[in-house]
């Protein structure tokens, strides 16, 4: 009881260095739950919310219930991260938001000493009619780029449901990062997805998102902002497909690329019914020059004018 103890403290404060608030965890109001590893070492949960972790060998199996008509005031804040050096965290998601229900989460992942760290989590994630669900990851990882990061989803967006992600990873070295987000959306469903990531050294980054418009009137967005430098590696790839009568879907994607880097966009839009319409643009090109002169004429160094300049458009 003594070690968890200690492990929940850490966490808080590992919390608070990823600008986090450890004052939520004692707000009665506010829904919780921290997990280190495969341990649940705090959990508070509202009215109207059902959340049962299960702990396994490698991680936690996450059972997240919305009860229709349910709507969650404040954000539910989670907290999954690995202390040690090395370790791996295996998080299995199942969540459903019910009829006419609304949740927002945000989720804090802590890696700030890994040297060899695996954060693998599979997500099968419903929305019902009406139903809204909003989910914020942020990362926040040490300098070593010792960490490997896979996240995976299945969305299914029902009649009227509205989805809204948003990846962040500008805290330390991404080390590498997969991910591979796919939404199936129904009638009149709206999905927007954003994904930012910093990478530098010898980073890899590699994002997949991907939106299938099914239904009639169905609204899709997916936007991405990576920037790369030194050696690190990108590549991007953006997909929307319009199957539903009337259905509209944008992918917008814009890297920034330094030094021997590597970037690579690669928008894919189909249209499979006449009245549908899917636009996509991508850019991927140096820092602007002027901002650049700007900064470093107010006495900055060229690489401190680069890192503000990247960090203000990831922000």
């Amino acid at each position: 009881m003594i070690e968890i103890s200690k492990d929940y403290q850490m966490m808080l404060e590992a919390y608070k260095k990823a600008e986090g608030n450890p004052d939520v965890f004692s707000n009665s109001k506010i829904a919780n739950l921290v997990i280190h590893k495969n341990q649940v070492l705090g959990k508070h949960l509202v009215p109207g919310l059902e959340v049962e972790p299960k702990e396994t060998r490698d991680g936690i199996d996450l059972k997240i219930r919305v009860l229709p008509g349910i709507k969650i005031e404040y954000p539910v804040h989670l907290c999954f991260g690995v202390l040690p050096k090395e370790g791996i965290q295996l998080i299995n998601i199942d969540a459903e938001v019910g009829e006419n229900s609304k949740v927002s989460l945000l989720a804090h992942c802590i890696f700030p000493n890994a040297v060899k760290v695996r954060h693998l989590m599979e997500a099968k994630i419903r929305v019902k009619k009406n139903g809204s669900y909003e989910y914020n990851e942020v990362h926040f990882h040490g300098e070593d780029g010792g960490v490997e990061v896979v996240p995976k989803a299945k969305i299914y967006l029902e009649e009227g449901a509205r989805i809204t992600t948003n990846f962040q990873l500008i805290h330390g070295r991404v080390g590498r990062l997969d991910i591979d987000y796919e939404v199936e959306a129904g009638k009149d469903s709206v999905t927007e997805m954003l994904a930012k990531a910093y990478g530098y050294g010898k980073d890899i980054i590699k994002i997949r998102e991907s939106c299938i418009l099914k239904g009639d009137g169905a609204r899709g967005i997916i936007k991405s902002r990576v920037a790369v430098k030194d050696e690190a590696k990108s590549e991007v790839y953006s997909e929307v497909k319009a199957y539903g009568k009337n259905s509209r879907g944008h992918v917008d994607c814009v890297e920034i690329v330094q030094d021997k880097a590597q970037a690579r966009a690669v928008p894919i839009v189909d249209v499979f019914e006449h009245t549908a319409k899917v636009t996509h643009e991508a850019a991927i090109g140096s820092v602007d020059k002027t901002q650049l002169e700007t900064l470093m004429a107010r006495g900055l160094r060229q690489e401190e004018a680069i890192d503000i300049i990247i960090k203000g458009m990831l922000k």
